[in-house]
């Protein structure tokens, strides 16, 4: 009988699905484990080999646990709102739910395909409106919250107002917006509506600000930072600038302390954690207000302005030099001066074009404007020079610095650049070269009534004397900044909001969700509104609780009509992620009133095991982790932490394959009759000539012989004289080649033969890039054209995915999970290689007969033998050891050596291949059913108990002794382990080997060392 995988993959993968082997109950006597993977967004590229691997060993715990008598839930779903499918929809007019529902069903048969055990009684995607709508009432549940401080959590918005009626807002202690107005009771109570409003919004967890966001003016949306890549948008590479607009916002900032506490109490590797700790950004210092001086050009009104800035060296005070302001403060162009405004506006300007992200990355590039004016120093009352500098952020503390230079290196660097004077504050410290940063052995100098102290006391002792002139006191500050929420999409939920006069108004739960509208296109309106603008019924009518046209509007009517605008924004692609986790723990089926059951919430509580991608540290796992505390604030879920435990699983690499594209730099030839050296500059000519690796490598070096260079030249002449035929007459001509450079592109690894020698015709053949090569000129070598090969993370970007399905058709889905853990640690990097999957399929046909021989089953009753017993017991120490301890990859080395000791052993014992088949069914869950189905066992292997091992098969009881005369090891004996030293001399002596080397001699002595050697000498 052979080992046919394809038949008996899909005889137990329906199997499984008919009998819903992995469904999970929220009713049990079994301890409960909940394992969770980040769940994908299914693109149309649908999986590559890189997917699974995360995938894979969540897998194997899940199925281990199941063994070892857990109740286990292990769910998985779609994170199916997001940017690629609305531009997919932009680009072909397809609506972005059907090609959501394609590429769902393609990650549905290739999860499949691969074996997982999950439970799709609980499939979840986030873009379904019957999901979304609990994302709606999540969001409207932050909105009628506010944060109070003196309890440490959120309450309901209710009894905010409640302390406003009574005694208004001097005694509130809310995590809020700045400034916010005082109050009385009497006050509160004669505000009209809208102004009420207007005050809650300040305190509530979501709320309407102007804000700095990433917007991106070709995608017509604003971008969270990893969006972002190299200042471009992730997607489509279009550049990204600074922008103030109206959006809604999460108020995480007011959970930044909770969030760092409750990385103590979390199973979470340290550097996830430091990732976490370093984004919050935890700091304490002091708050200082500098007064700015008033100008010619400030009014009456504005004499009085201040400057807030947070430092945590209130120590330096007095090594203040200058002030910087981020571009984007506020008081920008209220201070700057009528001969600085130019400059200024146009540093503001080049600003707005670069991503927070490349401002904090780039510190090599000195920038900056002088603003024309001054503030006063709060001790020596000395004017100080306020400059603007993208180094400083708006976003970060109050946008504003006090710089000291002398303390902090980019200030240092600013000065010197400006020629800014650098006071210094620390006796004995040389400032020469550099800013001195440390706090350690500080002496301030220089700082009038803190000299002489350390930078304790000088801090204590600055913060006490800013707090007693009212320009300053002690605070904590917190990197962490509220959450932008709106995005200028379509394809994302949409807002449960109507506007009345301006104002924010929820929708009531009951007429829950409000679902996306047709709309005629995806881009945003000519007028700049969001793709929602266009859609012709997005108007909410308070009289039916309705989604009506929007021709009534009441602000169309001029009247109060009960029909008000929806919000046009939608939620970013975080929101639907942020809970998901609550949801899987009720079925579908189940899922009603709630967005999970009161008992399911208590009986899961959290996700135990969860594993995912360590770019997710900053985002959706922050995030999700603010969204259960505030749950659990409001009573909605019993737990304050989502994973209790996380593993960043590694990524599996490709192999790029890479062609070399010419690229010239002629002359620009002359536009008129004036000297041609005026116009010699020069210019990119990108051809379509491409030469092979090693010509790549001597052009960059300039290695290349005379003849090759002139055949170079000559096609790049040719085609740039071809170029410039097509030029109108008065445009600029390109000139001979003046310089030659190559630039690597991508190609499709398919392409390439393991010489790695290109097929060109496949290339140009292409479906959906031939064209690009239709008429390029490979310049060959030997005959063939050669790629250059670089290891790179697997994308579909850099065109060298491998795709699983032909790898699970032409060696099986138990091939490939076996040898994605065999490829290295879980947590690592590792190269893929599709030829060394080779290694462990046939390690599979092994496994396969030693059950099953020509005629069939060869597996019986026999008693195992001492031999038998100690590889099965070995193995189940070593594998339950790696799976507890995540090693899954020498795990599968401990198989491979079990199936090699039991094949020499004849082994064909039931008592150890079974109990062998479960050990291995976590990683080879297909050969294993099949297997112990055919060892006459009913149902599934799934929950049969995990074997349980026994130290006392792995106590040796013989030893075999080297049996040496003279030193010289002639022969080896078995013997018991607990024979006594005169014994084993004795049998030692007694036996026919050791009588024929003697030959009648008489040893002068014997030398025992019992369980190791025996010596006879003379």
């Amino acid at each position: 009988m052979q080992y046919h995988f394809n038949d008996i993959e899909a005889k137990w993968q329906k199997y499984w699905a008919e009998n819903q082997t992995f469904k999970a109950s929220n009713n049990s006597d079994k301890p409960k484990y909940y394992v969770l993977d980040m769940f994908p967004y299914p693109s149309g590229a649908g999986l590559h080999v890189g997917h699974p691997l995360g995938y894979i060993a969540s897998d194997i715990y899940a199925r281990y646990k199941r063994h070892k008598g857990f109740n286990v839930l292990h769910p998985q779903g779609y994170d199916s709102f997001g940017l690629p499918a609305e531009q997919y929809a932009i680009q072909t007019g397809q609506h972005p739910a059907i090609t959501t529902e394609t590429n769902i069903k393609t990650y549905r048969r290739q999860l499949d395909q691969i074996g997982f055990s999950f439970d799709w009684s609980r499939e979840v995607r986030t873009s379904t409106p019957e999901y979304y709508k609990w994302t709606q009432w999540i969001f409207i549940q932050l909105f009628e919250s506010w944060y109070n401080n003196d309890s440490n959590k959120a309450e309901e918005i209710s009894t905010l107002v409640a302390k406003f009626s009574a005694e208004g807002n001097a005694n509130v202690n809310a995590v809020c917006d700045d400034n916010i107005e005082s109050f009385s009771a009497e006050q509160w109570n004669a505000f009209d509506s809208k102004k009420q409003q207007e005050i809650l919004l300040q305190y509530r967890l979501t709320y309407l600000a102007e804000t700095e966001v990433n917007w991106c003016p070709a995608l017509g949306t604003v971008l969270a930072n990893d969006e972002i890549v190299n200042g471009v948008s992730e997607r489509g590479g279009h550049p990204v600038m600074r922008k103030k607009m109206t959006q809604w916002s999460m108020r995480i900032s007011a959970y930044a302390e909770r969030l760092l506490q409750g990385l103590d109490t979390i199973d979470w590797t340290d550097s996830l954690k430091e990732s976490q700790r370093n984004w919050i950004g935890k700091s304490v210092g002091a708050s200082v207000t500098f007064n700015v001086i008033p100008n010619v050009t400030l009014s009456a009104v504005e004499e009085s302005l201040k400057i807030d800035v947070f430092t945590t060296r209130p120590d330096t005070i007095f090594g203040v030099s200058f002030m910087t302001l981020a571009p984007e403060h506020e008081l920008v162009q209220t201070i700057t001066t009528p001969e600085q405004k130019a400059e200024v506006e146009a540093y503001v300007l080049a600003t707005a074009k670069r991503s927070e992200r490349d401002r904090m990355a780039d510190v090599k590039t000195i920038s900056g404007a002088f603003t024309g004016a001054y503030a006063e120093h709060p001790f020596s009352k000395e004017p100080i020079p306020i400059w603007i500098g993208d180094y400083v952020l708006a976003g970060y503390g109050t946008g504003a610095v006090m710089s000291v230079p002398c303390g902090d290196q980019r200030d240092y660097d600013f000065a010197k650049h400006f020629n800014i004077a650098i006071p210094n504050v620390f006796e004995g410290a040389d400032i020469s070269e550099e800013a001195f940063a440390s706090k350690d052995n500080v002496v301030i100098a220089n700082s009038d009534f803190l000299n002489g102290m350390n930078y304790k006391k000088a801090s204590k002792r600055a913060i006490y004397d800013l707090e007693q002139m009212g320009q300053g006191e002690g605070k904590t500050n917190y990197r962490l900044r509220d959450a932008v929420f709106s995005r200028q999409r379509y394809w994302g939920e949409p807002f449960p909001v109507y506007y009345v006069n301006g104002m924010p108004q929820m929708i009531d739960k009951a007429h829950l969700p409000i679902t996306l509208p047709e709309v005629e296109k995806y881009l945003p309106t000519e007028t700049g509104e969001p793709p929602l603008g266009r859609a012709d019924a997005w108007a909410w009518d308070t009289n039916t609780n309705t989604v009506v046209p929007n021709v009534n509007l009441s602000a169309v009517e001029g009247e109060d009509n009960g029909i008000y605008p929806l919000e046009l924004n939608t939620m970013p692609g975080w929101a639907g992620s942020s809970w998901y986790f609550f949801s899987y723990m009720e079925e579908k089926a189940k899922r009603g009133e709630d967005f999970a059951s009161q008992d399911a919430l208590n009986y899961w509580e959290n996700v135990d095991l969860y594993i995912g991608g360590s770019e997710h540290a900053t985002g959706h796992l922050l995030y999700s982790r603010f969204w259960t505390k505030f749950l659990k604030d409001r009573a909605f879920v019993g737990v304050d932490e989502p994973f209790k435990k996380l593993i960043n699983q590694g990524m599996i690499l490709g192999t790029s394959a890479f062609i070399y594209r010419v690229t010239s730099l002629p002359m620009l030839g002359k536009k008129s009759t004036s000297n041609f050296e005026d116009n010699a500059i020069m210019d990119s000519f990108t051809s379509n000539i491409y030469v092979s690796k090693k010509t790549s490598e001597q052009i960059e070096s300039n290695d290349l012989n005379s003849k090759d260079w002139g055949e170079i030249v000559k096609s790049l002449n040719k085609k740039i004289n071809e170029a410039n035929s097509k030029l109108n007459e008065g445009e600029t001509k390109y000139g001979q080649t003046a310089k030659i450079t190559v630039t690597p592109i991508h190609v499709k690894v398919q392409y390439v033969n393991a010489s790695d020698e290109l097929n060109i015709e496949d290339l140009k053949n292409d479906a959906e890039f031939g064209a690009d090569y239709k008429d390029a000129e490979f310049i060959l070598e030997d005959g063939v054209y050669k790629v250059g090969r670089e290891v790179e993370k697997m994308s579909k970007s850099k065109y060298n995915v491998v795709s699983p399905d032909a790898i699970c058709e032409q060696y099986g889905a138990d091939s490939l999970r076996l040898y994605e853990m065999f490829l290295g640690p879980l947590e690592q990097a590792k190269p893929w290689n599709t030829a060394g999957i080779t290694g462990v399929h046939g390690f599979l046909k092994k496994l396969w007969k030693l059950y099953v021989g020509e005629a069939g089953l060869i597996v019986n009753d026999a008693s195992p033998t001492k031999d038998n017993l100690k590889t099965l017991h070995k193995t189940i120490k070593k594998v339950q050891e790696d799976i507890e301890n995540f090693s899954f990859n020498t795990s599968v080395s401990t198989f491979m050596i079990a199936v090699n000791e039991l094949t020499a052993q004849k082994c064909t014992s039931k008592a150890i291949l079974e109990p062998l088949l479960v050990l291995l069914s976590p990683y080879a869950p297909h050969i294993t059913e099949e297997l112990f189905s055919q060892l006459g066992n009913e149902g599934s292997i799934a929950t049969a108990p995990f074997p349980i091992f026994e130290a006392s098969h792995l106590v040796e009881s013989s030893k075999n002794y080297p049996i040496s005369f003279n030193g010289k090891m002639r022969f080896t004996l078995e013997l018991p382990m607990d024979m006594s030293k005169d014994e084993i001399e004795k049998t030692v002596m007694a036996h026919e080997k050791t009588i024929a080397q003697l030959e009648g001699r008489t040893p002068k002595k014997v030398i025992v060392v019992p369980g190791k050697i025996v010596n006879i000498v003379g």
